[in-house]
């Protein structure tokens, strides 16, 4: 997928209503599942998932705030951050003063609709713009929230790629948030495009796209493939992929599993600004995977992260707030790193004492196309020098500066010349 593409698909996603259950979720699953194969699961409420229990299923058709000519002050069908998520149906007549409790705003962005829900706690409420709330007067005003919290399912969508290896590669997008454009709408656009780009290759390994509601959602996969989950070698979660800021990854738990060292060469090695965070047991489902009793090996890969940009949980993150460019720098980044996982190997090298005649094997100059030979050459001696059984292709990337990609091509080449087995 082109940067316009997901882009595309941002803005077509944004104005669905989404929360960790119900029809909005459905929708943008069901849209997802006309670009890629998905699984589509449902696990109905009450379902015990760890320490947690799928809840109720939250639906929403309309709300609003009517002062006394009939003007809707707040309209859920201008925007559906105007409800706060989970909302119980509300029908009352209110003053301002009774209806204060329920409203929420951002007095130092006050032309912005804040993000807030009340998931677990059975309440009520509506966001709005602080201007908004500084011009109404004492009412009375109709108030009426018509949803629905009731018994019904959780929902989340895999994909799976198989590979020729059993081992698999996790990236995890939530598909929670309504109209957000970079969080999280951007990550599940760079998700396809890293499924489609995928499934045109033939990968070592099998990868599991998952996509599904923050925290319950990890949750209750984890709850229903804990017989599975140590196949997953490596992984990623996928978040706030859009916008102008640097690339950030967040290591895992372990702070040097491959995937940590994976991310960070690739960082390091492009030139680009970027920034690599020590694991914080905060932040996207990537805690979920690296719970102590998991303590799988799942950074979290996004541009500026949660919170820590101005429209970051507001109406002003939306599809104007992400570009083409930004998503498609994320998704090569993705890319690079898991072309590292792809080719990163173990060798042992069969000529170990002293340093084989590569010339008479027609290996200077083989890896054709190189602007520098000195460099091929250089890349075989690395290569065969620390190929002992210890040290793996990415160590010896770092260890000598040369790219990994001509690394990977001269141990290739020096695979199909029996100097090296792979182990």
């Amino acid at each position: 997928m082109t940067g316009e593409e997901m882009h595309a698909l941002v803005e077509r996603l944004y104005p669905l209503c989404r929360s960790i259950t119900g029809d909005g979720v459905r929708r943008t699953l069901e849209i997802l599942g006309e670009l890629i194969p998905l699984e589509i699961r449902e696990v109905p409420t009450g379902t015990r998932v760890l320490d947690w229990v799928v809840p109720k299923e939250w639906n929403i058709r309309d709300a609003y705030i009517k002062d006394a000519a009939g003007r809707r002050v707040v309209d859920f069908a201008e925007s559906n951050l105007h409800v706060v998520g989970y909302s119980v149906p509300v029908s009352a007549t209110m003053t301002l003063e009774e209806l204060r409790p329920h409203l929420h705003t951002l007095p130092e962005q006050p032309g912005l609709i804040p993000y807030r829900t009340g998931y677990y706690a059975e309440t009520w409420g509506f966001c709005l713009r602080h201007e908004t709330l500084e011009s109404l007067g004492p009412g009375p005003y109709e108030v009426r929230i018509d949803s629905t919290l009731e018994d019904g399912h959780l929902t989340y969508g895999e994909c799976v790629l198989p590979g020729s290896e059993p081992h698999e590669v996790l990236v995890s997008c939530h598909v929670c948030h309504p109209s957000l454009a970079n969080d999280n709408l951007a990550g599940i656009a760079v998700a396809i495009g890293l499924v489609r780009r995928l499934a045109r290759a033939n990968p070592r390994y099998t990868y599991r796209f998952l996509f599904a509601p923050g925290t319950i959602g990890a949750i209750t996969w984890l709850a229903r493939n804990r017989d599975r989950v140590d196949r997953i070698s490596h992984g990623f979660t996928l978040a706030c992929a859009g916008d102008a800021g640097a690339l950030t990854y967040k290591k895992s738990r372990r702070g040097d599993a491959k995937i940590d060292q994976a991310m960070r060469y690739v960082l390091s090695s492009s030139g680009r600004p970027h920034r690599v965070l020590e694991f914080s047991p905060y932040g996207y489902d990537e805690r979920q995977f690296c719970s102590p009793g998991f303590d799988l090996g799942v950074g979290s890969l996004t541009r500026t992260p949660y919170g820590a940009y101005p429209e970051y949980h507001t109406s002003a993150d939306d599809p104007g707030f992400v570009s083409p460019e930004a998503m498609a720098d994320t998704l090569e980044t993705c890319w690079a790193a898991l072309n590292v996982l792809e080719r990163d190997r173990r060798y042992l090298n069969l000529s170990p004492y002293g340093e084989p005649q590569l010339g008479r094997r027609g290996l200077y100059g083989s890896l054709g196309g190189r602007s520098d030979t000195r460099d091929d050459q250089m890349a075989m001696l690395w290569v065969l020098n620390l190929s002992d059984g210890e040290h793996d292709l990415l160590e010896i990337a770092r260890r000598s500066g040369l790219p990994f990609d001509l690394v990977a091509d001269a141990a290739d080449a020096l695979v199909d010349a029996e100097l090296l087995k792979e182990l």
